[in-house]
């Protein structure tokens, strides 16, 4: 139903702890089978905020537990402080500790429907309400919640939001390693990491 194939559950015996022990090795296997490169903030930035894609890095962001890998940065301009901003939004959502493909608006019946989000950029701190029309959010239908994982947040302070205009101009794309805290509704209360892949761009 609606593009949800599978959600993580848990023993009644298991503690937070215990479960916060196996995201965290999943996380460490799923970045290990990827051969994913992490790279620190400060060699982030040193790179002047992009990640290499063919050394297939991604930063860690150690105050969130989040890891991205910019693909692209995207036409158009930031944010700006005090901007409120539609933003269109392609993705694909996988269950890190199931391995699963568990929702996603790039195929079959959800293709016509990107997830439109409110978002808005105070003083560098981001918040997004996803749109609760019936063709407004995948992300909304399958989870109830207006709120924007904080993880899908964690790009717009280095990625560019706006609308090709020109020959050559691409959306921005990013991959996203989001642990529970920074997840979704069931990914907080089933203490599970999603991968996501997620292109954003900038609403009319």
């Amino acid at each position: 139903m609606v593009g949800v194939i599978v959600f993580a559950s848990c023993s009644d015996s298991e503690t937070y702890a215990d479960q916060k022990k196996k995201e965290r090795s999943a996380i460490n296997q799923y970045i290990a089978d990827h051969h994913i490169n992490v790279i620190s903030e400060k060699t982030f930035f040193a790179q002047d905020s992009t990640t290499d894609v063919s050394k297939n890095q991604y930063v860690l962001f150690e105050s969130s537990g989040v890891y991205m890998q910019i693909v692209r940065k995207g036409c158009g301009e930031k944010i700006k402080d005090g901007e409120t901003v539609t933003v269109l939004c392609r993705f694909s959502e996988f269950n890190i500790l199931t391995d699963t493909l568990q929702l996603t608006n790039n195929v079959g019946a959800f293709s016509y429907m990107p997830d439109k989000m409110s978002v808005t950029n105070t003083s560098g701190t981001f918040t997004g309400a996803f749109s609760t029309a019936s063709n407004g959010s995948l992300m909304y239908t399958a989870y109830g919640s207006t709120s924007v994982p904080g993880g899908w947040l964690e790009p717009f302070s280095y990625i560019n939001v706006g609308r090709p205009q020109n020959e050559g101009d691409e959306i921005a794309k990013v991959n996203l390693i989001v642990p529970h805290s920074q997840g979704q509704t069931y990914a907080t209360q089933g203490v599970y990491p999603c991968m996501y892949e997620i292109t954003y761009e900038r609403g009319i």
